[in-house]
């Protein structure tokens, strides 16, 4: 499909939901570059991270929402017009919410580490259009299939310096998938495209009561990252645990300086 495409106004709700159906259908799924998938085991629900190391370009996606109009009730009444009840807004299934965790300049590259939150579809028709719409952002996850995204939030973390763009992790968030107290998942990967480099990148997700992580350094150094202050808008430049639009859970990134690597992270502050 192309990204600049421009949208047909006149086309219905119906018409929307089945192309991007059908769209669904044609989506196919390369194999992934690792094989290896990494799982965490302190939460209710084992998470699955793949690591991924492809290249890839940015993909501009467009969008498409979905209109909600009154009914007639079962007793044979009609709803009120819209300018007479609470507007309830219908979450943009086709769209993901993207957040910049943290941002730097290594060598003269600026580096980026970003996530992309997709709200949870409620029929095989919204996860089918939704699955279609993730393919024109590259975000399609792995080894799922359209009706597993059905009642659960998907989430997409990319690195990408210079033109080196790479899913890192991706996962489902099911409603009771929650993190409390020291409860902390990460892991580490390659800041360069090799593969078989040192894992100097860790991306993890706590609870929203930890106020501060460590990450820890094969060369016996260290990195705290503390929790963005309330209501204070601090540069992505600077490490930090942050909310991301539509995620249930925080984040942190964290950086090994170069000649060493990661060796472990852990919630050293909690509310």
């Amino acid at each position: 499909m192309n990204a600049d495409r421009e949208t047909k106004h006149d086309m219905t709700n119906g018409d929307i939901a089945s192309m991007l159906a059908g769209a669904a259908d044609e989506v196919e799924i390369g194999i992934a570059p690792y094989e290896a998938v990494i799982r965490g085991g302190r939460r209710r629900k084992a998470r699955r991270w793949a690591v991924a190391a492809a290249t890839a370009l940015v993909l501009a996606g467009s969008s498409a929402t979905l209109a909600v109009a009154g009914l007639p009730g079962g007793d044979g009444t009609v709803a009120p017009p819209a300018a007479t009840r609470s507007a309830t807004p219908v979450p943009d299934l086709f769209t993901p919410a993207r957040t910049t965790l943290a941002t730097g300049t290594e060598n003269g590259k600026e580096w980026r580490v970003a996530i992309d939150v997709w709200p949870a579809p409620r029929t095989e028709a919204q996860a089918a259009g939704q699955f279609a719409a993730m393919g024109e952002y590259g975000d399609a996850p792995y080894g799922t299939k359209p009706s597993e995204l059905i009642g659960k939030r998907s989430y997409l973390v990319y690195f990408s310096k210079g033109d080196e763009r790479r899913k890192t992790f991706e996962d489902l968030f099911g409603k009771d998938d929650t993190m409390s107290g020291t409860d902390l998942q990460s892991a580490s990967t390659p800041f360069d495209a090799d593969p078989e480099g040192p894992e100097r990148l860790v991306i993890g997700m706590v609870g929203k009561d930890v106020q501060q992580v460590t990450c820890n350094w094969k060369n016996g150094a260290a990195t705290k990252v503390d929790r963005v202050p309330q209501n204070e808008d601090i540069s992505t430049d600077v490490p930090a645990i942050r909310p991301a639009e539509g995620s249930p859970v925080d984040w942190f990134v964290c950086l090994a300086p170069e000649g060493t690597a990661a060796r472990s992270a852990e919630v050293t502050a909690v509310r």
